[in-house]
């Protein structure tokens, strides 16, 4: 059965003195290590394993839209090293403590290394821009619920000008970086509902130039189309507010 979000709210006590308790304490990072990246960039990116966090190759807007969970057009400003995209940094960090943090936690202990080695100074607003939503079609969603054991892990295959992408256990946050990573001229934002996780399987021909400067192929699938006979759901153009955050100053920060 798919899971959709209610229309329920819940209000939520956001305060330290809440029935006497104190708010949790925020977890920091023991030792971290912070260093310009020399060389080619064999990877990129961020992954977490055990109480240890590692950025390769990850420029100032990556590690932002990792630290606070947005999206790279979610990211703006005029400092100057968000903007030199091709400074790029290798950061190893140990968490302090027992247990492996949660995302949330890993998140959090990269916004305070963000504040205090590159003294991030931001700030957020609003502002209306094209999107599309994506909506649930009028028969429904084509997949499935995901299986209790299956593997959280993603897939990504070419197969001549096409991507293939298997996510075996998907939320819809999953699938719209998949989507998003089909080269779309705007954001996607979810107004699917749903809030499970599903075994997501998409064959679309991305919007590369490589593709778009030679001549059409007979396997070519339009993300819209794949979006809809592949998954039941819809690409719809609109218009919408979406919260942007605004990197007012940032600062190389010391190497050690």
């Amino acid at each position: 059965m798919f899971q959709a979000a209610g229309g329920a709210g819940l209000i939520v006590l956001m305060s330290s003195g809440v029935f006497g308790q104190p708010a949790p304490s925020i977890r920091t990072f023991d030792v971290a290590s912070v260093k310009l990246h020399q060389g080619p960039m064999r990877s990129i990116g961020i992954s977490t394993s055990g109480l240890r966090l590692n950025a390769d190759a990850t420029n100032l807007r990556g590690l932002v839209m990792y630290a606070y969970n947005v999206r790279n057009y979610q990211v703006s400003g005029s400092a100057p090293l968000l903007t030199v995209g091709d400074t790029r940094y290798d950061i190893v960090a140990k968490a302090e403590g027992n247990g492996e943090p949660t995302r949330a936690e890993f998140r959090q202990m990269l916004q305070s290394l963000l504040a205090d080695r590159f003294k991030l100074k931001f700030h957020r607003e609003m502002r209306e821009m094209p999107v599309y939503e994506l909506v649930v079609g009028k028969n429904g969603p084509k997949f499935k619920e995901s299986a209790p054991d299956a593997s959280p892990t993603a897939h990504f295959h070419w197969t001549g000008r096409n991507n293939e992408i298997t996510m075996p256990k998907a939320t819809m946050a999953d699938m719209l970086d998949g989507i998003e990573n089909s080269f779309l001229d705007r954001p996607v934002l979810d107004k699917t509902g749903l809030i499970g996780t599903y075994d997501i399987k998409l064959t679309y021909t991305p919007d590369v130039r490589s593709n778009r400067d030679s001549e059409p192929d007979l396997s070519d699938i339009s993300i819209f189309t794949a979006v809809q006979d592949q998954l039941g759901l819809k690409l719809q153009a609109q218009k919408a507010m979406v919260e942007i955050l605004i990197v007012d100053y940032a600062e190389k920060p010391s190497e050690n």
